[in-house]
């Protein structure tokens, strides 16, 4: 087929169809939000401010009603349903100059202020008040008496003179009594009665203070007086029947004149009378019996259970200071010691307790104690570095042992006196201040030590068991066996030593 001439030529696929435009997709709309967020009924335009929202269509919640509190406080008073907002009111409560009400709601106004709300305008909360009403005198009432003040209810004057009468006569009669007890208060030679409280502090069983408590009823004073002169010193009972194991030298001044009086203080002030039952002059005992009913007696311990270091307690009338307690230490035991003998007797020799309580002069035949508060010494020496014995303690005293002590205690009860063993011997140190024996001065003629060949110029070493260092620690080495008891006793002879036996004699 021919086309026709001119026609003009058509660019390939002009006549080709085209692709229409893609549909619009809208996805359905959730009812809840459309009528939440969608245009009011009948509204096609800009959105309605008068109409609201049905509260139960198409499933939207509208607002909640207010509270009824806050409905009460904030909303109109009741039968204003129909007013608005109230004006403030001129001085005479109207409109001024009649002029007509001005609208509530204009373009000059808030323009976001809801005229239907329900809030009030209303003038300050203050009350305002004309100053000839503030200074009008209020009506007041009638003023109260004093009968009515204090009573409530009128009385009688008279019966007001009858109690004001009866109110000075008591109160007369209170400062009548309060002057004469003043009175007598005054006077220095009453008795005082002084109320006292219980101790508040709690001691500890064992500590010093208990132990002081329990050993001081045991201990007492004693007093020595004999014509114008007269001593003091410490004792220990030790019986029932009111034995007191003391010092001799604190008697040994009754021990001479008979006319001497003893006496015995007591912790709680109890004086009572003494008489000597018998003494020891050579280990410086003395034991006494005193005239009370039921006295403290002091537990007795064992001296030889003692070690260096252990706790000891003294306890006694240092300087005629009644019922004082010092504490330490044992410093050493077996410590032989010698003092001079009182007016012509013996030389004191014994094996003491050596500790470093302070012991002052008052202080013997005054308890030393253990940690227990068994007895375990009787106070006897102290070493000092004053002239004539007069100084005080430096940490040095010595006790006799209570093993030794009650031993003769008991030999003094039951003889009134006591013996003890004698080697029959006479010997001094050979050195002083050196620990080589005991040399022999003299030998006594049918003693036991002749008997058994030791001569003068012999130096004795040991006895028995113990070694001998000097010529104190030989008597209290001899004495610790019994009478007619056969010791062994080491002797050096001409640079020889020798062993002899002896039978030991009594003193």
């Amino acid at each position: 087929m021919n086309q026709p001439p001119n026609s003009p030529q058509e660019e390939p696929g002009e006549h080709e169809p085209r692709l229409g435009p893609r549909p619009i997709a809208r996805p359905s709309v959730d009812p809840s939000l459309a009528a939440t967020f969608g245009r009011p009924r009948g509204v096609d335009g800009s959105f309605d401010q008068l109409h609201t929202p049905d509260p139960g269509r198409n499933g939207a919640q509208g607002a909640p009603p207010p509270p009824e509190s806050l409905a009460e406080a904030f909303g109109k008073p009741e039968g204003s349903e129909n007013v608005l907002l109230q004006r403030a009111p001129d001085d005479n409560g109207a409109r001024a100059n009649g002029d007509p009400e001005t609208p509530l709601w204009s373009s000059s106004g808030d323009p976001w202020r809801d005229p239907g709300s329900g809030a009030m305008l209303g003038g300050p909360a203050v009350l305002t008040h004309d100053e000839d009403s503030e200074n009008e005198d209020k009506p007041r009432g009638a003023l109260l008496s004093l009968p009515e003040v204090l009573f409530g209810r009128r009385v009688r004057p008279r019966a007001l003179a009858v109690l004001g009468v009866v109110a000075l006569l008591i109160g007369a009669v209170g400062g009548l009594v309060g002057w004469g007890l003043a009175s007598a208060g005054d006077s220095l030679t009453g008795e005082l009665n002084v109320a006292e409280a219980d101790a508040g502090k709690e001691r500890a069983a064992g500590s010093i203070a208990d132990i002081a408590k329990r050993v001081s009823p045991a201990v007492v004073s004693i007093e020595v007086k004999s014509g114008q002169s007269g001593g003091f010193g410490s004792g220990v009972v030790i019986d029932q029947q009111g034995y007191v194991l003391t010092n001799n030298h604190v008697v040994s001044q009754a021990t001479r004149d008979e006319q001497a009086e003893i006496t015995a203080v007591f912790i709680d002030g109890t004086r009572a009378g003494a008489q000597i039952v018998g003494t020891d002059p050579k280990t410086d005992l003395a034991v006494i019996k005193v005239n009370v009913s039921n006295p403290v007696v002091i537990e007795v311990g064992k001296s030889a259970d003692l070690a260096p270091g252990d706790a000891v307690i003294a306890v006694g009338s240092p300087f005629g200071l009644e019922n004082t307690v010092t504490e330490g230490i044992v410093s050493a035991l077996d410590r032989p010691v010698t003092a001079p003998g009182e007016n012509g007797d013996p030389a004191v020799t014994y094996d003491a307790i050596q500790t470093d309580a302070a012991i002052n002069p008052g202080n013997s035949g005054g308890a030393l104690v253990d940690s227990t508060g068994a007895l375990v010494g009787i106070n006897s020496l102290i070493r000092t570095v004053g002239t004539g014995g007069e100084g005080g303690s430096i940490g040095l005293g010595f006790a006799i042992p209570v093993d030794q002590a009650m031993r003769i205690s008991e030999s003094l009860v039951r003889d009134g006196k006591v013996n003890h063993a004698d080697l029959g011997v006479n010997a001094s140190s050979v050195a002083a201040n050196t620990s080589e024996g005991a040399q022999i001065q003299n030998v006594i003629d049918g003693g036991p030590a002749a008997k058994a060949g030791i001569a003068e110029g012999d130096v004795i070493t040991k006895v028995g068991e113990r070694q001998v260092r000097n010529a104190a620690e030989l008597t209290v080495a001899v004495r610790e066996h019994e009478i007619g008891e056969v010791v062994p006793v080491r002797v050096i002879r001409g640079g020889r030593p020798l062993t002899v036996d002896v039978t030991l004699g009594s003193d």
